[in-house]
Order: C-alpha cells, then structure tokens, then sequence
C-alpha cells in the first residue's frame, strides 16, 4: 500500500473513532455520587457495586479514564446540605444523587448534570417538568408513583386483617413523602383503617413515634422509605417484632432482614439503569432529552416466619400473588 493511501486511511478511520471513545482516553471525566445511607450498609455498597460494574461495561472505569467522588450518610440535614456543596465544588460531570432528601440542596445547581434514583413521584412533587421531558439538568429513575404506595396498606390489610389502625412512618423534610402519606390517607377509609402519620426526622423522633402508636389496639406500620428508616430499618424491624406490629415495606431486603412484607419495585436495577444514563451525559447528551424511567416491575415478598412470631396466618390467595415467600 502506497503510504499516502495509507495515511488517508488512517484518518478516516481515526474520523470515525466515535469522539466520546476518543475523549475517555484523553480526558480523566469526573463522577459525584450523593448517598445519604451509611456507606458501611451492605444493601448500599451491593447497589454501589452494580453501578461500578455496569459503568465498567460502558467502558468508564474508576481510577483509569473516570474518578468517583462519594459522599455518604449524614440523614440530618444539615449535613445533607453540607455535602451537596462539597460535591458542587468539586464540579463533577455529572452528579449521582439518592433518594429526594439528597437532591433538595440541589435543586439550585443548574450547571451540573444531576442523575437521581430511589425516588417516588418526580412531577407531582415538582422535582421535573414531566417525565417525558424532564427539562433542566435532572432526570433518573422513579421507584413509583404515590399511587402505588396504596397497595402497602392493601397487602397489610390482607395478611394482618384484624389491623384497624396504621402508624405511616415518614420523613416530614422529604417532599415526596407528603404525597406516599396523602395517597394512604385517602384510600384508608375504603379499608377501614384509620391512619396516624408518624413523622421522623431522626433515630429519637422514629422510636419515640414506634413506642407511642404500640400502645393503640390493632395496630400496623407502614414504612416509607427514606435515609432514615432505611438507615435504621434494623432498629424498625427489631422494633416492630417487640411491640408485636404488623409492618409493610416497599424494599425486598427488609423483610429478608426479618420484615413482614414488601411491595415495590427492585432498586438494584435502577443503579444499572443510572449508569447508563451517566454514560451518555459522559458522551455529550442532555438530561433534559433524558426520559425519566418509571419501574415496569414491581414485586411482593412475605416472610412467613415473622407472619407466624406475629401469630398471623397468611391468606393462601395474598401467598400465591407473592414474587418470593421466605420461610
């Protein structure tokens, strides 16, 4: 081959090269992530690994051509705020944030691409435009829709039917919180079940609520997710198990730890799902042209051995609906 053929054709095909493989060899890209739970928490560092793995699929791989900052626990919100400006600072290509209590103090960033998981409802609490378009520099992956929380206090009903009279446990400073608790509250009566909203901020204010609904007659727990009952969900498990409360979940893992029962969707895919958003914001796109993802599969999981220290028996048609009984 003459070598003026061969210096065309090599730069045709460095042409072709896409830019973004391009750019990862030369360029070290900077990821933040923001997780309010304890870094020390197995569930946590399994769905971190996910997101590792699923990176490294993608050709992003920490220490080589792409660095990952992390900043974890701290559910108070003063801390909270704290890390969310360390992790501004340090100006990152694009931020990976957790749950809805994290991505509050970043609301304001408008400069940094912002991915998020673990979060109910994005447009009714007025986190994105739509989910279509979510417009601005955040999109991710929601967990479910108020409406779905509905279903915790229908499949409590069923396994624990002498259940009048639920403690909703919830983050009073998390804005979707407000709409899981309005949605249980409005479908109560149609099950007549009389709701108590138990707000917690912190392990004090979760115990203190716990320890004063026990003393109420044929009562049940409802356990929304957040960094602080997922932070203490052994302390709620533990809890629950001594005051002899039936209590639903949305995340399997808790009732593999001994919970009664779980509806909602799995979180682990939504890490894998996270990284390949990040990957195309790495590569150029926008979130605003991101879609947000909604679940399309949500599972029920019962722990027969809780059912039956709670002296409960589960019905066999709530048992045959169950994705995984645990026995």
């Amino acid at each position: 081959m003459r070598r003026r053929a061969f210096i065309t054709l090599l730069g045709g095909a460095a042409a072709a090269w896409p830019l973004g493989a391009r750019a990862q060899t030369t360029q070290m890209r900077r990821i933040g992530v923001f997780n309010p739970l304890a870094e020390s928490d197995p569930e946590v560092q399994a769905n971190i690994a996910t997101f590792r793995q699923a990176l490294q699929k993608l050709g992003w791989t920490d220490g080589q051509n792409v660095r990952i900052d992390f900043r974890w626990g701290g559910a108070g919100a003063e801390r909270i705020r704290a890390h969310a400006k360390e992790l501004v600072g340090l100006n990152p290509d694009v931020i990976l944030v957790i749950t809805a209590l994290a991505l509050q103090p970043l609301l304001q960033t408008r400069s940094i691409p912002i991915v998020f998981t673990q979060i109910a409802d994005p447009v009714g609490a007025g986190l994105v435009a739509s989910l279509a378009r979510p417009g601005g520099n955040i999109t991710g992956f929601t967990v479910a829709e108020y409406s779905m929380y509905v279903k915790l206090l229908e499949v409590l009903k069923e396994a624990a039917p002498q259940v009048t009279h639920v403690a909703v446990i919830f983050h009073p400073d998390e804005i979707p919180q407000a709409g899981m608790l309005r949605a249980i509250e409005a479908a109560a009566p149609s099950f007549r079940v009389q709701v108590t909203a138990g707000g917690a901020r912190d392990v004090a204010e979760l115990e203190r609520a716990i320890d004063q609904f026990a003393q109420e007659p044929n009562a049940g727990l409802i356990v929304l997710p957040n960094p602080i009952t997922l932070g203490n969900h052994k302390l709620i498990i533990a809890m629950a198990a001594r005051h002899r409360l039936p209590a639903a979940y949305v995340y399997r893992y808790l009732v593999a730890e001994g919970g009664l029962i779980s509806y909602g969707s799995d979180i682990s895919d939504q890490y894998r799902q996270a990284a390949s958003y990040v990957d195309r914001i790495l590569r150029g796109e926008k979130p605003a042209d991101l879609p947000v993802q909604q679940p399309t599969k949500f599972e029920l999981v019962i722990n027969l051995k809780t059912a039956k220290a709670l002296g409960l028996n589960v019905p066999p048609t709530l048992l045959a609906r169950a994705d995984e009984v645990i026995e």
